[in-house]
C-alpha cells in the first residue's frame, strides 16, 4: 500500500471485498503507507478497523520510531523474521480466526540489491519449524526486489507453507500457481495505491530526476487506484494450497462490486498528519 491514496481506497474496499468473497483472513503489507514510507500507530489501528488482520512491514520496518512499542507489543504485526538478533519486533507469528483455525503469518527479506540482512533461507527454516508446532497452515512473505530471490524460497518452501507471496518492486507479475507440493506462489503482489505514477510517486518528478540527475521530493500519486493482491484457498488440516488467483481491481471494478453487494459502513479514513 502506498500513501493516503493506497489506504483510503482500502478502507471501504476491505469490508466489500470480505462482503462479496467471504475472506476468513486479509493480510496487507504496511510498509509503505504513511506518508509512502513506514506505518505509524495511528494507522495501524486503522487498518485494523477497516478489517485487516495481520499487517507486515519489510525494510522500511523501523523508519517510523514511534511504530517499535508496537512492533514489540502486538502480535499482528510482524516484521522481516531474518533481521539481526535484537531487533525490535517478531518476525512471525499465529493468528487464531474465528472459525478456529490457526494461521501463522511470516516475513523474510531479501539480500540481493537490498539492506544487509542475515540469511532468509536460513531464517525460513526456523521460522517453518517453529510454526508447525502450532499449525500446518502458513503464510510467508518473501519482500525482496530480485525476482530470482523470490522464486527460490518459492521453491524452497514448496510443501511446508501453505503460501509464499513476494513484496517491495510494487509491481505485479503474471506467475500465480500452485507448486507441486501444495505452496501457492507468486513473485510480486503489485501495488495498491495509484497506479498513474512511478512505484506510487508523482512520474512527473521522478522522470525529471532521472533525467537530470538531480534529488528530488517524490510525492505520493493520486490517480488510478487500484488493489493488487492475490487469494489463496487453504485446505486448513494439511495447509496444502488448492487454488490461487490474482488479484487486480481498479476503483471503478471495486465499485461495481459494492454495488452488487451493498454499501458497507466504515470509518473512512481521516487522519490527515501522514500521505
Amino acid at each position: 500500500m502506498v500513501g493516503r491514496p493506497g489506504r483510503t481506497l482500502l478502507s471501504w474496499a476491505i469490508p466489500v471485498l470480505r462482503k462479496a468473497r467471504g475472506y476468513d483472513l486479509v493480510v496487507v503489507d504496511a510498509e509503505n503507507i504513511a506518508g509512502g514510507s513506514g506505518l505509524t500507530p495511528q494507522i495501524f489501528n486503522k487498518l485494523i478497523r477497516y478489517g485487516v488482520d495481520a499487517v507486515t512491514l519489510g525494510d522500511h520496518c523501523y523508519r517510523r520510531q514511534e511504530i517499535i512499542p508496537l512492533l514489540d507489543g502486538d502480535h499482528r504485526l510482524v516484521r522481516p523474521a531474518n533481521m539481526p538478533p535484537g531487533a525490535a519486533g517478531k518476525g512471525w507469528n499465529v493468528l487464531t480466526l474465528e472459525n478456529g483455525v490457526k494461521v501463522g503469518v511470516g516475513v523474510l527479506m531479501g539480500r540481493l540489491y537490498m539492506k544487509p540482512a542475515d540469511c532468509p533461507f536460513r531464517a525460513a527454516d526456523e521460522m517453518v519449524s517453529r510454526l508447525r508446532r502450532e499449525t500446518n497452515v502458513i503464510l510467508v512473505e518473501m519482500h525482496a526486489e530480485a525476482t530470482s530471490e523470490k522464486v527460490a524460497m518459492g521453491w524452497h518452501l514448496d510443501g511446508r507453507v501453505s503460501a509464499v507471496f513476494g513484496t517491495h518492486t510494487h509491481v505485479p507479475t503474471a506467475d500465480a500457481e500452485v507448486l507441486p507440493g501444495g505452496t501457492a506462489y507468486i513473485t510480486d503482489l503489485g501495488m495498491t495505491g495509484p497506479y498513474d505514477s512511478v512505484l506510487g510517486r508523482n512520474k512527473r518528478k521522478v522522470i525529471r530526476s532521472l533525467i537530470s540527475g538531480m534529488p528530488n521530493m517524490y510525492d505520493i500519486a493520486e490517480d488510478d487506484l487500484r488493489i493488487g493482491a492475490m487469494s489463496v484457498t487453504i485446505e486448513t488440516t494439511t495447509g496444502r494450497a488448492t487454488g490461487v488467483e490474482s488479484i487486480i481491481l481498479r476503483e471503478r471494478q471495486l465499485k461495481e462490486l459494492e454495488a452488487q453487494v451493498g454499501k458497507v459502513a466504515t470509518d473512512g479514513d481521516d487522519d490527515r498528519d501522514s500521505d
